[in-house]
């Protein structure tokens, strides 16, 4: 029989691929798969959300569980890159994002070629996407580790 313990953990790791699932997307090479994705992404965007939500509970209910509090710094770090991975995110990456789906949306043609004005404007946002997938990766490699 699972504990709470076990119960909580599961949860977390749950509520963590439901918060960083949808950062990685397929590459986008024509104009309709550049559609199809951005209402993907938007229609996915409840799910890091709730995730986020998710993992912000369980992982106060494990810091109470095991008494850790913030007392190690692999967790006080991770916190942190998190904190800075939710602010590229939803700063950043978002707001331009919704830009560009609202111009696309406009648009009347929605032939098989991109756009070049939309392909400059991804590839702005694509070093900084690049980076919050490397947070959420760092946050995960510490997760696991826990190496101090």
């Amino acid at each position: 029989m699972m504990g709470l313990f076990g119960l909580l953990l599961v949860l977390h790791i749950l509520s963590s691929i439901a918060f960083i699932g949808p950062a990685f997307v397929t590459p986008i090479r024509t104009g309709g798969q550049l559609h199809f994705v951005l209402g993907i992404t938007a229609k996915l965007a409840i799910m890091p959300k709730i995730g986020g939500t998710g993992l912000i509970l369980t992982g106060v209910g494990l810091m109470i569980i095991t008494k850790m509090g913030l007392s190690q710094m692999w967790l006080n770090v991770s916190i942190l890159l998190a904190l800075l991975m939710v602010g590229l995110i939803d700063g950043w990456i978002e707001p331009r994002m919704k830009k560009i789906r609202k111009t696309i949306s406009e648009r009347q043609d929605q032939g098989n070629d991109i756009p070049a004005e939309f392909g400059l404007q991804l590839k702005k946002i694509v070093p900084i996407e690049v980076a919050a997938m490397l947070l959420m990766i760092a946050v995960l490699v510490l997760m696991v580790v826990k190496p101090f």
